[in-house]
């Protein structure tokens, strides 16, 4: 096994719920009346820029929602999707342990929109744990796409090899592997602290 120095996690799925995914977009059509496959559409239409800080909280919404009245304010809808971040209390304790060890790089390389992403990282106190941020508004990058791998290991000058990165999503895990870091992918606490002990990590 290699000596590892440097974690990089994903957020969204590990530390936190997803911060606007379909089943969160699914409630808001329930919630707020909306006509799904409409939203849905405009959504995906619009999502990829959103995520990648091409364009702002308002105007994703301009495009998905606001393009006619609505019985609702734009305020109320933000509060509604800031609402769906939600902890996992078992991970983030693994997290706070690995951190507090100090012995490790600890960053996160998440996809995430600038307002959400921004949200959560004051909302759950991020900084705690990260000491940087590789997200995709910021990187203007996403995952999976080799890209904001790259970005991670040039600007941190970390080797590959003694990076590790924790995702839930198997395909997020491809292009990393390709760059010659090593790889978990999460699926529960329990699973997640058997897997970093098997590398030599402290929790």
């Amino acid at each position: 096994m290699p000596r590892i120095t440097t974690l990089f996690w994903d957020i969204g799925g590990v530390i936190l719920t997803n911060g606007w995914d379909r089943e969160s977009r699914k409630d808001a059509a329930t919630t707020f009346y909306l006509d799904w496959e409409e939203f849905e559409d405009r959504h995906d239409l619009s999502f990829p820029a959103f995520d990648s800080g091409l364009i702002t909280l308002n105007e994703y919404l301009d495009r998905t929602l606001f393009y006619r009245t609505r019985p609702f304010s734009r305020e109320e809808f933000t509060a509604f999707m800031f609402a769906q971040s939600k902890e996992y209390s078992e991970t983030r304790a693994i997290l706070d342990k690995v951190t507090s060890a100090k012995k490790y790089f600890v960053g996160a390389i998440n996809n995430e929109p600038l307002e959400l992403n921004q949200y959560r990282i004051e909302a759950f106190d991020l900084r705690r744990n990260f000491l940087v941020f590789f997200s995709s508004c910021y990187v203007r990058a996403r995952k999976p796409e080799e890209t904001i791998f790259r970005v991670a290991l040039e600007v941190t000058q970390r080797p590959p090899e003694q990076c590790l990165f924790i995702d839930d999503r198997p395909l997020n895990l491809e292009s990393p592997r390709k760059l010659g870091m090593n790889t978990i992918h999460h699926q529960t606490a329990e699973q997640l602290r058997a897997e970093l002990e098997k590398y030599g990590v402290e929790v």
